[in-house]
């Protein structure tokens, strides 16, 4: 499934006429090997994570320097759970391996989008693109208008 959900991504960006730099490179499974295979910085990584939040999966996207608050998405959310997704829920519901989820809900991924207010800190953001080997980088800007997320604080240093 990787390789379709790098292929919708693309096409989609394409034909909103979204500039963007697509980046070939060998499996990276953490944010800093996929920023160093990128040649770029680990802030401006998008990390996108799924997370149980109360009894709904959503993809939370924030800066690959920071971790999740889940007091923060518990306050937001109104809930008193938060999880990650295990590697097992991840591929149940999209077909992906942890680390190659790409920083986008509806209609590519069956999830509410929400974005972390340290996105709007970069110019761009980079991101693995439905594998572990193929990452897109583009501009905050873009990504945001395409992408529509809700934008709250959930991070923290890590």
């Amino acid at each position: 499934m990787g390789s379709d959900v790098y292929d919708t991504i693309r096409r989609d960006l394409d034909a909103a006429g979204i500039v963007y730099r697509a980046v070939r490179h060998e499996p990276t499974r953490t944010s800093e090997e996929s920023a160093e295979a990128r040649g770029e910085s680990v802030q401006i990584g998008g990390k996108a994570i799924v997370m149980k939040v109360g009894e709904v999966f959503h993809l939370l996207v924030l800066s690959a320097a920071l971790k999740v608050d889940s007091g923060a998405i518990k306050r937001k959310f109104g809930v008193k759970k938060v999880r990650f997704a295990s590697a097992e829920e991840l591929a149940s519901l999209t077909g992906l391996e942890p680390g190659s989820v790409p920083p986008f809900g509806r209609p590519i991924l069956p999830f509410d989008l929400f974005v972390d207010e340290s996105i709007r800190e970069n110019e761009r953001i980079a991101f693995n693109a439905g594998s572990l080997t193929q990452s897109i980088v583009m501009s905050v800007e873009d990504y945001l208008g395409y992408a529509k997320p809700e934008v709250f604080r959930f991070s923290q240093p890590a």
